[in-house]
């Protein structure tokens, strides 16, 4: 397929190379939209009171709880005597429940429970402008 204009011939090879160059210009160029944000609610029946679970087991009461699980269980296997199978595989399942439990809150105390973000209030872009990171005249 040879053009008058042009003063090469384009072929099959170039065509799709040159298509995919410009597919990867719009891929890098165009911004990616971001919609990943945390809603309120959703539309389904029973996502109330699973909200209202986890903030229960996740709170200070559960943590603790959990403590004062660990406590009793501990002491009951250790001053406990002799136990039957069944009384001691209830106790084991209390201890491991308690140590998940205080576990996952001391873990959320070390780490935080995901993104914080700052309410944007006076003196918070101070820094910012101290520096020149934002024009003052834009923030007004």
């Amino acid at each position: 397929m040879h053009s008058p204009a042009l003063p090469y011939p384009l072929h099959r090879s170039t065509l799709f190379y040159f298509g995919l160059a410009i597919l990867l210009l719009v891929f890098l160029l165009v911004p990616p939209h971001a919609f990943a944000a945390e809603g309120t609610g959703g539309s389904l029946p029973y996502e109330s009171w699973l909200t209202n679970l986890r903030n229960s087991v996740t709170g200070p009461v559960a943590f603790a709880l959990a403590m004062i699980g660990i406590v009793v269980a501990g002491g009951v296997l250790i001053f406990g005597g002799d136990l039957n199978g069944f009384f001691r595989t209830l106790i084991f399942v209390v201890l491991v429940m308690a140590l998940l439990v205080g576990a996952q809150n001391m873990m959320s105390s070390f780490f935080g429970r995901g993104a914080e973000i700052a309410a944007l209030g006076e003196g918070t872009f101070d820094a910012v402008k101290r520096f020149g990171g934002i024009a003052p005249e834009r923030l007004a």
